[in-house]
């Protein structure tokens, strides 16, 4: 006896068609919102950086990491001291990783962080002096100058062309050579930019450190 295999009906497979597209466009949906959480969350970063440090300067007369009073001031944990000469002396490097580690944690950008810590105004451990991480894996990183720009730099790193570009955008021109937000995907070398004509790649695996002047 032979049986007869009856196949999905147009209506059936309509059916699953629908289902499928549904999850994956709840899925797109999904990753969106994360993105755009990020691009908020990073811009904050910015934003919340500045204010610490404006905040610093404006209780204790004194710029965090160059201050020369921080190892008197707190002493469990012992807070490492600046030179005090309102600069920070050793911000200027070509990585935007020196703070990432306990590699060069004796740089005055490095001492930054926790000078902020001690004092409340960021949180974390107050015995570190590593840099915090953004909301995209990457690190936050203070300096004098990057990418062109002058003055005191708040630079954030490990960002996708879609999340540079849109913080460009808030805060700035949406240009990566200009303005005083501004983008390189080469993180390794934040002395460079890139040309005024180039624009973020979201199509491709680039990853972008972006900078603005404080």
């Amino acid at each position: 006896m032979t049986q007869n295999q009856r196949g999905f009906t147009l209506v059936e497979i309509a059916i699953v068609l629908i289902i499928i597209g549904l999850l994956l466009g709840g899925a797109l949906k999904g990753q969106e919102l994360i993105t755009q959480a990020r691009i908020k969350s990073v811009a904050a970063d910015f934003s919340n950086i500045t204010v610490a440090i404006y905040g610093y300067q404006d209780r204790y007369r004194k710029l965090p990491g160059d201050d020369d009073l921080a190892d008197s001031r707190w002493t469990s944990p012992q807070a490492g001291k600046g030179n005090g000469n309102g600069s920070l002396d050793d911000g200027s490097v070509a990585s935007i990783l020196n703070c990432a580690a306990d590699t060069a944690k004796d740089s005055e950008n490095c001492k930054l962080w926790q000078h902020l810590r001690l004092s409340g105004f960021v949180a974390g451990d107050p015995s570190s002096k590593i840099a915090p991480q953004n909301s995209a894996g990457g690190f936050l990183q203070v300096q004098n100058g990057a990418l062109g720009n002058n003055g005191l730099t708040i630079c954030s790193s490990g960002l996708s062309g879609k999340i540079a570009g849109a913080i460009d955008t808030l805060l700035d021109d949406g240009k990566p050579g200009t303005g005083a937000v501004r983008g390189s995907d080469k993180a390794t070398e934040l002395s460079t930019k890139l040309a005024d004509s180039a624009v973020y790649s979201e199509d491709s695996t680039a990853v972008y450190v972006v900078c603005k002047s404080l």
